[in-house]
């Protein structure tokens, strides 16, 4: 392909992506079930084995945490965002794309792997 014609292949790749976001600007609030909403509010685990929380920051599981990291992009109607997941007795941090899907009022979270978390509501203020 000649170089006059790569640009315009490029810049179409780029605008059917979806604009780039800011990790912060994902989620516009505190999402979970009662024990996250619980940790969110007040900062202190219930202890329950099924805990999950969803805010600007990343996702805070029983046993795990993922922060996001870097620029996410818009990608049909979900968001993708790079997050750095830290699972429970283990020093290293693994690298993973989260899917962020708005459903009914809150967000289902996918992984790569096809594991999903979710719909997780918005917890009450």
């Amino acid at each position: 392909m000649r170089a006059g014609r790569l640009l315009p292949v490029l810049l179409l790749g780029t605008a059917l992506a979806g604009p780039a976001v800011a990790a912060a600007d994902i989620v516009d609030g505190s999402y979970g079930n009662k024990e996250g909403c619980q940790y969110a509010a007040t900062g202190d685990s219930s202890g329950a084995d099924f805990f999950f929380l969803l805010n600007k920051e990343g996702v805070t599981t029983a046993a795990s945490y993922c922060e996001f990291k870097g620029e996410a992009k818009q990608v049909g109607g979900a968001t993708v965002v790079p997050a750095e997941c830290h699972e429970e007795g283990y020093e290293e941090t693994t690298p993973h794309e989260l899917t962020l899907t708005p459903e009914n009022g809150g967000y289902t979270i996918s992984f790569p792997d096809g594991t999903r978390w979710g719909p997780i509501m918005r917890c009450e203020k």
